[in-house]
C-alpha cells in the first residue's frame, strides 16, 4: 500500500492505478449497449416489416452513445477538483514561508539606548576624601563638582583614560576635566605627572580647564610647567577649603597659587 505523505501523493497514485480499470469497464459496456440495441432493433424490424423505425432508433442510440463519449473525454481532460472524480495536481505548492516578501522587511528593534549616568551622591561621606582608596578619590572630587552646580559629571578614570578621571560641565558651559592624585604628605606631585596629564587635557580631552587635584602637594618644577600650559594645580590644602566651602571651585576665577616646598623632582 502506497504511503499517504502530506502533499496527497498516496492518494494520487492510487488514482492514477485504478483509472484505466474504470475506462476498460465503461468502453466495455458501451460495447454492450450498442450490441444489445443493435439486436433489438433488427429483431423489431423483421417483425413490423418496415426498417424506418430501425433507423430511426439507431440514429438516436447513436446520438446517446457519442454523447456519453464526449462527457466521458471533458472529464479526462478537466482539472482535478474535490469530489469531481478529477485527479490532484502534482505542482508542488510552495511553503507558507515563501510567499514572504523579505525584500520590503526591516528590523523594527529599537536601538539599544545607554543609560545617563548617575551623578555621584554629595552627601557629607561622599565628601569624606580622607576614609576612601584612590578609585573612592575620584568619586569624591565628582560629588564636589556636582556640589557645587556642575552638570554631565562623569567618572572615567581607569586603565586607558588619559590623564582624564572627572568630566564635568560648569555652571557657566564651561568643559573642565580634572586628573585625582591621592598621595601621602611626603610622596608630592612631581613635574612628570603634570606633563603626562598637559599632553592629553587640551588636545584630546577638549579641556577649558585642566585641574589636577592632589591630597598632597606639588613641586617646583610641576608648579613652574602648570603655570606654562594653564593647568590649575589644586594641593591639599586648597582641597580642604574646597570642600568646606571656604574656597571657590577651581574653575571658578584663578585659586591661590599652591606654596612649593620640598627639592624639584629629578
Amino acid at each position: 500500500m502506497a504511503a499517504v505523505g502530506d502533499d496527497g501523493r498516496g492518494v494520487t497514485r492510487r488514482e492514477g492505478r485504478a483509472r484505466p480499470l474504470r475506462d476498460l469497464v465503461l468502453v466495455v459496456g458501451l460495447v454492450g449497449v450498442v450490441a444489445g440495441g443493435a439486436a433489438l432493433m433488427v429483431k423489431t424490424a423483421r417483425a413490423a416489416g418496415s426498417y424506418l423505425p430501425a433507423v430511426l432508433a439507431a440514429l438516436a442510440l447513436a446520438l446517446g452513445v457519442g454523447s456519453l463519449l464526449a462527457r466521458w473525454g471533458r472529464t479526462r481532460s478537466a482539472p482535478y477538483a474535490p469530489g469531481a472524480g478529477g485527479t490532484e495536481p502534482t505542482v508542488p505548492i510552495p511553503a507558507a514561508e515563501t510567499f514572504l516578501d523579505t525584500s520590503t522587511t526591516r528590523d523594527i528593534t529599537p536601538p539599544a539606548v545607554e543609560p545617563a549616568p548617575v551623578p555621584p551622591a554629595v552627601d557629607s561621606a561622599a565628601l569624606d576624601h580622607l576614609a576612601v582608596d584612590p578609585d573612592g578619590f575620584e568619586h569624591t572630587v565628582a560629588a564636589l563638582c556636582v556640589r557645587d552646580g556642575c552638570s554631565s559629571v562623569e567618572v572615567v578614570g581607569g586603565a586607558g583614560d588619559l590623564g582624564a578621571d572627572v568630566i564635568a560641565t560648569a555652571p557657566d558651559g564651561t568643559r573642565v576635566v580634572l586628573q585625582c592624585k591621592q598621595y601621602a604628605q611626603d610622596h608630592r606631585v612631581g613635574s612628570p605627572d603634570l606633563q603626562r596629564f598637559g599632553g592629553t587635557c587640551y588636545v584630546v580631552h577638549e579641556a577649558d580647564v585642566a585641574v589636577l587635584v592632589t591630597t598632597s602637594s606639588f613641586t617646583d618644577p610641576a608648579l613652574a610647567y602648570a603655570a606654562s600650559c594653564g593647568i590649575v594645580c589644586v594641593d591639599g590644602t586648597d582641597l580642604a577649603a574646597w570642600t568646606a566651602s571656604t574656597a571657590p571651585p577651581p574653575w571658578a576665577g584663578q585659586p591661590a597659587v599652591p606654596t612649593p616646598g620640598g627639592p624639584p623632582a629629578s
